[in-house]
């Protein structure tokens, strides 16, 4: 009797000192792929700006430990808004359950658990269209032909024209920008020109322009293109798709160009890219169309801030602007805050004429290796009379340790988004208002 009650207590012993993950029997194809796949391999994948791929069990197994640090650090994945202030529907971060659980995999010897390699072969898919969206594009414009940036450690503001003519309008429900190489890209904008006058040609004038160059008059050849502009977009490090609503979007037109501006920054070696444009169509009419407005550097009230962007070697200070909204009512869906490396903090709210605060976003520790299009997880409704504020704060010392000059030397700013030059941009991408629109959900 006194063995069996010995038995029963060692077995419950060794029940309890068990890893919980072996507990839980937690495998990496059951419980911890589709958590890689969701929060890390948007970036970890080929052609995009992280340093390796996390698609597969031995891509996750041989930087288990690497893994397992930075995610206990809240290093990885990159999140910098202050969730505590507004909160985002694409936010990236892991709660402490799933740290948990991918820790508690890692310290259970990574048991692989039933093979499944579907989630897999769809990632791998969508890397060969060129996507992180969760399905191929049904449409991709881009570039002619690859551009060498030479690694002669100058930056190029390159645009690239690229020629358009469809079958008919197509709804936009998604769109990305795609590269084969995005290391070696700064950011990139781009925008959508319709040219319905067919005496206008879309290929007899220059393909590329060097903004650098000593040619970049030939620029001018693409003025009868912009005219007008159906949409604008853009991609800086880390951002992830830009998804729209059911019935919120905007319409591709059939003939036109897309402007591609894609900002290459210093390297040191040749860099080879391929560049463009993804478009996700979607059967359902647009009942409400999604625009664009661009406040601060480059875009409404860039003379205005306030002490004006301009920081002397050594010089710490913060900057801010006001815009009045005057307009109808308009529902937020996106916040997309934009500064250079110096900035430290970046904060957006509104002022109704009721005197109440509308959050925005707040980044607390600003990191420019790591920015996004914040989706609001509820939509901002920024009523007529309102006042949009947004501050920034820089560094421009020798203490701080993200600053490029060393010592630190003067940095301006025109709006040019030279990557020697600070910003303090705030885009917002909007739709028009309804009623109810405080309800919706954007998750």
């Amino acid at each position: 009797m006194k063995q069996v009650l010995v038995g029963k207590l060692v077995g419950l012993l060794t029940l309890l000192w068990v890893p919980t993950a072996y507990a839980q029997k937690q495998t990496f194809y059951q419980d911890i792929q589709p958590l890689i796949h969701a929060k890390c391999a948007v970036c970890h994948r080929p052609g995009e700006a992280a340093p390796f791929s996390l698609i597969s069990y031995e891509d996750v197994a041989k930087r288990a430990t690497f893994i397992k640090k930075v995610i206990n650090a809240g290093y990885m994945p990159p999140w910098r808004a202050d969730d505590h202030y507004v909160a985002f529907a694409n936010k990236r971060s892991l709660t402490p359950e799933q740290i948990s659980a991918i820790t508690n995999w890692i310290d259970a010897g990574l048991p692989k658990g039933k093979v499944r390699k579907e989630a897999e072969e769809q990632v791998l898919a969508r890397v060969q269209a060129g996507t992180g969206y969760t399905r191929p594009p049904d449409l991709t414009l881009k570039v002619s032909k690859p551009f060498l940036h030479r690694g002669d450690g100058n930056e190029r503001f390159m645009v690239f024209k690229i020629p358009f003519e469809l079958a008919q309008e197509a709804n936009i429900e998604a769109l990305e920008f795609t590269s084969t190489n995005k290391k070696a890209i700064h950011h990139a904008n781009f925008a959508i020109h319709p040219v319905d006058d067919p005496a206008i040609s879309l290929t007899n004038t220059i393909e590329q322009v060097d903004l650098n160059a000593e040619d970049a008059w030939h620029y001018q050849e693409w003025l009868p293109y912009k005219k007008k502009m159906t949409y604008y977009g853009g991609w800086i490090p880390g951002a992830s798709v830009e998804t729209y609503p059911k019935d919120m979007g905007w319409v591709m037109p059939k003939r036109g160009v897309v402007l591609l501006t894609v900002h290459f920054g210093p390297a040191g070696k040749d860099e080879e890219t391929i560049n463009g444009v993804n478009f996700f169509f979607k059967k359902e009419p647009i009942k409400r169309v999604v625009n664009v407005i661009s406040l601060g550097s480059g875009g409404i009230g860039q003379d205005e801030i306030t002490p004006p962007l301009f920081l002397f070697g050594g010089e710490a200070k913060t900057c801010s602007l006001k815009v009045a909204y005057r307009n109808k009512p308009i529902t937020l869906l996106y916040a997309w805050p934009h500064m250079h490396q110096i900035g430290k903090e970046f904060t957006a709210y509104a002022t109704s004429p009721g005197a109440d605060t509308l959050r925005l976003v707040h980044i607390p520790d600003w990191d420019f290796r790591w920015q996004e299009l914040y989706r609001y997880q509820k939509p901002v409704v920024l009523p007529t009379g309102a006042t949009v504020n947004v501050v920034g704060t820089y560094d421009n010392t020798d203490a701080n340790p993200m600053n490029p000059n060393k010592p630190a030397k003067l940095i301006t700013s025109d709006g040019q988004m030279r990557s020697n030059q600070e910003m303090m941009t705030l885009i917002l991408i909007y739709t028009t208002y309804e009623p109810g629109d405080e309800n919706l959900r954007l998750d």
